[in-house]
């Protein structure tokens, strides 16, 4: 199996502004997939977002915006050590690429990064699974969440 990349494909029943505003303001990652996220929804300056595991410990991952595409794409880094600029090699790119298709919108998710790391194997292949599992834990979140503000509006 190769540990390079994670790719997904998804339609959700909801306009591309809307589904776009759901995968890149911190407000709605912090529904559908964080516990918390703060960073600005544009190019530049990073921010984090967190996630609560056991016994309520919280965890700050870094995040920053590396391409913002009204209604199209939007695309961050993440991952990387804390006083680290994102970039290849340290950290890893997530691009979720959004097209109109009738009322709805198909997403293409691709998480790429994890070769680049200059990893092990092992690691390598633990990372790659544990985004896997997370991936396909958040994902169904994330179309659900969309569909119901697309179908408010």
């Amino acid at each position: 199996m190769e540990y390079g990349t994670i790719e997904r494909e998804m339609f959700i029943d909801a306009a591309p502004e809307i589904v776009f505003d759901v995968v890149s303001s911190p407000e709605h990652v912090a529904v559908w997939w964080s516990d918390d996220a703060d960073y600005p929804p544009e190019p530049g300056p990073g921010g984090w977002i967190a996630f609560r595991g056991p016994g309520e410990d919280v965890q700050k991952v870094r995040f920053m915006v590396a391409e913002a595409v009204p209604h199209s794409r939007f695309a961050f880094r993440w991952t990387h050590a804390e006083g680290d600029d994102a970039a290849p090699g340290n950290s890893n790119l997530v691009v979720f690429d959004l097209e109109p298709l009738g009322t709805g919108t198909m997403v293409r998710l691709t998480e790429s990064g994890f070769r680049e790391r200059g990893w092990d194997e092992a690691k390598a292949r633990e990372t790659h699974a544990d985004h896997t599992t997370g991936w396909d834990r958040y994902l169904p979140q994330l179309v659900a969440y969309a569909e119901r503000l697309g179908a408010r509006s």
